[in-house]
């Protein structure tokens, strides 16, 4: 694989689940026409990031694995041959979860992951956090590459990419609804720089929340193999309204990097990180609102 084409479907939600399946599915075509080989949805598409405080109306606005909404998205990645990373607001007990689902060329889903780093001091307190980081080895019309997913306050942990490096991930995608500013960018920049992974992240456009589209992804290559010095990873960055953002990652390049430069996992010495397990939270860190 030399390059793959990641789009960025920075959407404005509609007020309905059945619209938001609609228009998801129509810009799902606008990228492959484009040529991705994966397309990306802002985080919580299903709903529109919206998060009910009443729980009945939270739960019923959550929708299972095998519901039509994914289902549709998964004949569609079929017609299409394009991976589709579709979002949603996902049906489980106790609560709903914050959910990613891979669903490769073929029609299948390969990965679900679930938000790790719930905002529990917002609205994601009504949601169950999921348990762990995951990685695929997908199978794309270009070849195979090894995705990631991390979803918009995971961003904020190094830990998280940190985790999917270590799992193998090539990529990472991060599904987003929140400000992109100037220290979200620099984070998102970092987790591409320390890991030497490519980072895609897509968010919800200007007048959506408090969201202002700004789409982004670095491709993980922080020096010219060259020689001469270092060069600025960030490969795409879309404006604050709607559009599709085609990005494309310059994978082999992205592994000769990988394999020769001194990030990543080449000289970590975990044994000596014990302390980054510990669980005890001490002051000024201690919060009421704290979910283990």
């Amino acid at each position: 694989m030399k390059n793959l084409k990641v789009a960025l479907l920075q959407l404005l939600p509609e007020d309905a689940l059945d619209k938001n399946l609609r228009k998801g599915m129509e810009y799902c075509r606008i990228a492959k026409d484009a040529g991705a080989d994966i397309a990306l949805f802002p985080e919580m598409w299903s709903v529109g990031y919206e998060i009910p405080e009443d729980l009945n109306k939270l739960k019923a606005s959550a929708i299972a694995i095998d519901s039509p909404f994914i289902n549709s998205f998964r004949e569609l990645a079929k017609e299409l041959q394009m991976a589709i990373g579709i979002t949603f607001l996902e049906q489980y007990e106790p609560l709903p979860r914050n959910t990613l689902c891979m669903i490769d060329r073929f029609g299948n889903i390969v990965l679900i992951y679930a938000k790790v780093h719930t905002c529990d001091f917002g609205d994601e307190c009504r949601l169950t956090a999921g348990d762990d980081f995951l990685v695929v080895n997908l199978n794309t019309v270009q070849g195979y590459v090894k995705v990631g997913v991390m979803i918009c306050y995971d961003r904020e942990f190094p830990e998280s990419a940190r985790i999917l490096m270590l799992k193998g991930a090539e990529i990472i995608l991060v599904p987003n609804a929140c400000p992109i500013e100037i220290n979200r960018f620099s984070q998102l920049r970092t987790r591409a720089y320390e890991n030497m992974v490519g980072i895609a992240t897509a968010n919800y456009p200007k007048n959506r929340l408090d969201c202002n589209g700004r789409s982004c992804a670095f491709d993980g290559i922080a020096y010219h193999p060259s020689g001469m010095g270092s060069r600025d990873m960030l490969i795409s960055e879309a404006g604050e309204h709607e559009e599709v953002c085609i990005v494309n990652f310059p994978i082999e390049k992205l592994r000769e990097y990988r394999a020769d430069e001194v990030h990543g996992n080449a000289y970590r010495h975990p044994q000596k990180y014990k302390l980054l397990i510990e669980e005890s939270i001490e002051e000024p860190f201690v919060r009421s609102d704290y979910r283990k």
